[in-house]
C-alpha cells in the first residue's frame, strides 16, 4: 500500500502543471523525501475516514509550496446521485474567497494610480449616499470597505438569505440612502459583504470596465485560472451539486445554485483547487508587476500584513486577507459560504505554503480540513526544504571577523553555516535575532535580517580597512563600532 500511494504521489508531481510564466521548483521534488511522503499518507488517511464518518458528500484539497500544487486530490462525491467523484477539477462556488479578487482588482488600480485607499467612497460612487448612524464618525473610505472597518451592514437592502433573493445593480443604487451605519468607522470590526459589492462597483467605475469583466482580464486571464468564472451557470461545467446539513435519518437536501446579483464582486466566483493553487503561489512571489504577477510584492505584502488588529492580537484583518495567528505562525486567506458550498484557502507565507480545501455541502467545515493540513504536513516541509550548511565563505572575509565596540554596546563578527554574520551578544534568542551579512561589493553588506528586530536591518555595514588589511571599524549609515 505504501510503495503505490508513493508511486501515485511521483507520478502526480510530475505531471502537475505550475503557474504560467513560473520555472518549476528546482529542488529535489518534496514528495520524494520520506517524512513529507509520510506525512501527506497520513493526511491521506484522516481526511479519507473524516469525509466518511462525518458522511460529507465531497471535498476537494490542494497543497501549494511556493509555486508548484504538489498535492492534490479529491475525496467522495461532487454530484451524489451521478456518483461523480470530486477531483482537484471540481468546480465549487468559492463564495467569500471572490472578495480577494475584487480587493486584488482595487489594489492593482492603485497601483496605476487611478485611486488611492483613503479615498471616500462617494468620490467614485456619487450615488452612495448612506445614512451616518454616528454622524461624527471619520468618511467611509475604500481602505474601510477591505478591512471591513466601514461600519457598513452587512447586506444590501433587499438581500434575503431565506428565500436566496437578492437586488440587481439599480436597485442596490437606489435603495442606498435608506440604509444606515451600523457602528462609526474605525470603531469595531464589522463583516460586510455589502462594503465588497460597493468595492467591486469602485472596481467597475475607475476601470470603465463591469467588475466581472475586469477580473476576468485582468487577474484571473493572466494566472491562466481557466476554469474559474466570475459568473458561473448552473450548468458550468465540472459544477459540484452543493448539499445542505447532515441530518440524521435524511438524505441530505439538493441547495439551489444561486446567482447573489448585486453582491457578486463580495461572493460569486466559482473555481476549482488547481486554479486556486496559481493565485496562492501568486501571495508567494515578490516580483513586479507584469504577466501572471498581477500585483508587484510589495503590494502583496502591504495586502497580508494587519490593517486591524483584534484586542487580543490573534489575528486582524488585511487588504482583504484574514490574518490569524496560529501558535507561532502567521496565516492569511479567507473562507467562503453560498448555498451548499463551504471552501477556504489559508497560507503560510513565511514558509511558502498554502493550502486549499472546497466542499460541497453546509456543514463542509473546510478549516478542520486546513489546520489539519498544517499541523501534519508543515513540520515536514519546513524540514526538507531547509537551507543547507555547505556553503563555502568567502576567504576575505575572516578579516571581518572580530568583536567591534562602541562604548557599552557590542556587536560580533562570525562566519556562521558558510554566512558572514553578524550578532548582538547580550540580545536574548542570539540565534534566531542574528542578522546576516550579503554582499553589495567590496567591504559593503547589507544586514538581512533572520528573525531580528535591529533597528538598522536592510541598511548596508561597511567595514574600514587599514593599511595592514585589518578592518579597524564597522560602520552603518549613521553610527559606527570599533574593533577591539
Amino acid at each position: 500500500m505504501r510503495t503505490t500511494f508513493l508511486a501515485v504521489l511521483l507520478v502526480f508531481i510530475t505531471t502537475t502543471r505550475g503557474v504560467a510564466g513560473e520555472a518549476p521548483f528546482a529542488k529535489k521534488p518534496l514528495l520524494q523525501d520520506p517524512e513529507v511522503a509520510a506525512a501527506f499518507q497520513v493526511l491521506d488517511s484522516w481526511i479519507k475516514a473524516t469525509v466518511a464518518n462525518r458522511e460529507q458528500p465531497g471535498l476537494s484539497i490542494g497543497v501549494v509550496y511556493d509555486q508548484e500544487l504538489i498535492w492534490a486530490k479529491g475525496y467522495g462525491f461532487a454530484n451524489l446521485e451521478k456518483k461523480i467523484p470530486a477531483t482537484p477539477t471540481t468546480v465549487y462556488r468559492i463564495a467569500s474567497i471572490s472578495k480577494l479578487f475584487t480587493s486584488t482588482a482595487i489594489l492593482q488600480l492603485r497601483d496605476a494610480g487611478k485611486l488611492q485607499l483613503d479615498d471616500p467612497v462617494v468620490k467614485h460612487l456619487p450615488w452612495f449616499k448612506i445614512k451616518y448612524a454616528q454622524p461624527d464618525g471619520p468618511t467611509i473610505t475604500i481602505r474601510h470597505l477591505l478591512t471591513h472597518t466601514s461600519g457598513l451592514p452587512r447586506e444590501a437592502v433587499g438581500v434575503d438569505w431565506n428565500d436566496l433573493k437578492f437586488p440587481q445593480r439599480d436597485q442596490m443604487m437606489t435603495h442606498m440612502a435608506e440604509q444606515e451605519t451600523v457602528y462609526a468607522g474605525e470603531t469595531q470590526w464589522k463583516y460586510s459583504n455589502l462594503a465588497l459589492s460597493l468595492a467591486g462597483e469602485i472596481v467597475t467605475t475607475v476601470s470603465g470596465e463591469p467588475w466581472a469583466q475586469y477580473v476576468e482580464t485582468h487577474i484571473l486571464q493572466p494566472l491562466g485560472m481557466q476554469s474559474t468564472r466570475t459568473l458561473p451557470l448552473a450548468d458550468t461545467p465540472n459544477l459540484t451539486t452543493g448539499y445542505g446539513r447532515r441530518v440524521p435519518g435524511r438524505p441530505r437536501e439538493v441547495e439551489p445554485f444561486v446567482d447573489i446579483a448585486a453582491e457578486r464582486p463580495a461572493g460569486n466566483l466559482a473555481s476549482n483547487v488547481e486554479d486556486l493553487a496559481k493565485f496562492v503561489s501568486l501571495q508567494l512571489r515578490d516580483k513586479p508587476a507584469g504577466g501572471s504577477q498581477v500585483l508587484k510584492g510589495s503590494t502583496l505584502k502591504e495586502m497580508h500584513r494587519v490593517h486591524w488588529l483584534w484586542p487580543d492580537w490573534k489575528g486582524g484583518w488585511g487588504l482583504g486577507f484574514r490574518v490569524r495567528r496560529v501558535g507561532d505562525q502567521n496565516h492569511i486567506g479567507h473562507g467562503g459560504s453560498l448555498p451548499g458550498n463551504r471552501t477556504d484557502i489559508d497560507i503560510i507565507p513565511a514558509k511558502k505554503l498554502g493550502v486549499i480545501v472546497l466542499t460541497n455541502a453546509n456543514d463542509g467545515d473546510p478549516l478542520k480540513y486546513t489546520d489539519q493540513a498544517f499541523h501534519l504536513l508543515e513540520p515536514a516541509i519546513t524540514k526538507a526544504t531547509a537551507p543547507t550548511s555547505d556553503k563555502k565563505p568567502d576567504p576575505s572575509w575572516e578579516k571581518y571577523v572580530g568583536t567591534y565596540t562602541w562604548k557599552d554596546s557590542d556587536i560580533q563578527i562570525l562566519i556562521l553555516n558558510g554566512e558572514l554574520t553578524m550578532i548582538v551578544p547580550e540580545s536574548d534568542g542570539l540565534w534566531e535575532s542574528r542578522i546576516m551579512l550579503k554582499p553589495l561589493g567590496e567591504r559593503s553588506f547589507r544586514m538581512t535580517p533572520v528573525g531580528s528586530t535591529y533597528a538598522a536591518i536592510g541598511e548596508v555595514l561597511t567595514f574600514e580597512i587599514d593599511k595592514d588589511g585589518i578592518a579597524r571599524k564597522a560602520r552603518t549609515p549613521n553610527s559606527y563600532w570599533v574593533r577591539k
